[in-house]
């Protein structure tokens, strides 16, 4: 049901920000709704997410409503802040925000747009299990506002969905994609590899098979063991296999060679798309420090340099909120250090990179180096910007700490 929520300063029951704080209301502002509903728990997730059995005193078809308190609570903290403003990027994520109806996501949708207003053109992205999209439901969403789906696949081979407790057909995948496009959708699709038993094979499968699907736009991660879930539990005890490092670094290797001469381009480590504009706003708002305030039980926002979170369990969420009080758990400011360790360890990441100059006098000593390694491009460091090569990307963890030791 998610990993442990930060250490912080409490959340003051109104959710007002600290004082001194003053929002830049011409900033970028996201929007993250958090639909923490799933069928099954994979073995690999440690996201905030429930199954019904897990829901002890929240309902599915309450949860619109109780969300939509939560945004008319921001309404009034942004507006005291003097940065009420409209959202560039809203992104639906879960669990899977499509076991909840059409309707119920229109509703949360306009709930944002009366309280902040969308800039022309906002990207509005919904997650999607395979199963749960049909061309009725992506026709509904983008009629609602809707512009992209991102569509959960993961792996086109059986054995492979099934040592991840993927439950969905990888038939209707393609079904899912279609009834999106038949809509009007952008797609992106993800996969993950590294999986328990998972060959080179079966990846370049995978691999194929989405791009086959012809998106607008692929997501590639490796599988990160996350202690207190299920598949954790099976590697302690010897059931299945830790992942291989140099294996998933080969499976990265071949997956930016096959997208890339299918004409993706990589602009963050684990993302590719058939050009910028198909690149998904929203992650690259995280990316690039933006403000956003994430919506629902679990989620993190960040305003003007504050952090805060909200309680985990929907009961929970929905109880605060019924008595009208803030659902965040806690709070922080991020000191200089902390944020500039943030900014590389982010930045690095994208195909833009960042400027030498923002780096602190030890990062700039080991770019040097890192070019002699052949970890970042030579010709950008030296007109004074940071962008990983390929093999940097593998090994971006030794980029960041070289660049801020």
């Amino acid at each position: 049901m998610g990993s442990a929520l930060p250490l912080g300063d409490p959340m003051p029951t109104d959710g007002r920000l600290p004082d001194g704080i003053h929002v830049d209301p011409a900033a970028p502002f996201s929007v993250y709704l958090h639909v923490p509903f799933c069928r099954v728990r994979c073995g690999y997730c440690d996201f905030n997410t429930y199954t019904s059995s897990e829901l002890r005193g929240a309902r599915q078809d309450q949860y619109a409503d109780t969300l939509l308190q939560e945004v008319g609570l921001a309404t009034t903290v942004l507006a005291g802040a003097g940065g009420l403003r409209p959202a560039t990027t809203v992104f639906f994520g879960g669990g899977t925000p499509t076991l909840l109806p059409p309707g119920d996501l229109a509703r949360m949708l306009d709930g944002v747009r009366e309280a902040f207003g969308l800039v022309q053109g906002a990207e509005v992205t919904v997650e999607a299990n395979p199963d749960t999209v049909s061309p009725a439901v992506a026709a509904d969403l983008a009629a609602a506002g809707v512009t992209r789906l991102s569509i959960g696949m993961q792996s086109a081979v059986p054995h492979v969905l099934a040592a991840l407790d993927r439950t969905h057909d990888p038939e209707n995948v393609r079904s899912a994609v279609a009834a999106a496009r038949g809509a009007g959708l952008d797609v992106s699709v993800d996969l993950i590899y590294g999986a328990p038993g998972e060959s080179p094979a079966d990846w370049r499968a995978s691999l194929e098979a989405a791009i086959a699907l012809e998106p607008d736009h692929i997501s590639a991660y490796a599988l990160i063991i996350e202690e207190g879930t299920k598949l954790a539990r099976q590697i302690r005890r010897g059931e299945v296999p830790a992942p291989d490092d140099d294996l998933q670094a080969d499976m990265y290797e071949l997956a930016d060679e096959l997208l890339a001469a299918a004409g993706f381009d990589w602009y963050e480590v684990s993302n590719w798309a058939r050009g910028e504009s198909h690149r998904s706003r929203h992650n690259l708002a995280y990316w690039t420090g933006a403000d956003w305030w994430g919506f629902g039980p679990g989620a993190h926002s960040h305003v003007a340099g504050v952090r805060f979170w909200n309680v985990k369990h929907p009961a929970a969420y929905a109880q605060r909120l019924a008595s009208g009080e803030s659902p965040g758990a806690g709070r922080e400011i991020p000191d200089a250090s902390a944020r500039a360790l943030e900014g590389v360890l982010l930045r690095t990441r994208i195909r833009e990179g960042l400027e030498v100059s923002e780096l602190l006098g030890e990062g700039r000593h080991a770019v040097a180096g890192l070019i002699a390694d052949g970890l970042i491009e030579g010709g950008d460091a030296v007109r004074g910007r940071i962008v990983l090569t390929r093999r940097g990307r593998l090994l971006a963890d030794a980029v960041v700490r070289a660049l801020t030791d």
